[in-house]
């Protein structure tokens, strides 16, 4: 990874972290308005981190029912985004 996605990951990782830990949803936007100000490219490099671990935290979530013999579904296919921050 580059120096960028390095940064944004660490951030993004943190920020689930303590999102999952307090349930504060607004904490996203406020880590991303925090890096905007600053750096739009961390900005938007920090959004894809984010997409990207939610992503994992769905897939991982889905692969132990499917471990656990839950039936699984395919998720219903949507034209609206899929990484709502109220996760």
């Amino acid at each position: 990874m580059s120096m960028l996605e390095d940064i944004a990951d660490k951030i993004a990782k943190r920020a689930l972290e303590t999102i999952n830990k307090t349930g504060n949803d607004t904490l996203e936007a406020k880590v991303k308005a925090t890096i905007g100000s600053s750096s739009p490219t961390l900005e938007e490099a920090f959004s894809t981190a984010m997409r990207i671990r939610r992503a994992e935290e769905r897939a991982m979530e889905m692969l132990e029912r499917a471990e656990r013999g839950e039936k699984v579904e395919a998720p219903k296919i949507s034209s609206q985004p899929q990484d709502d921050i109220s996760h």
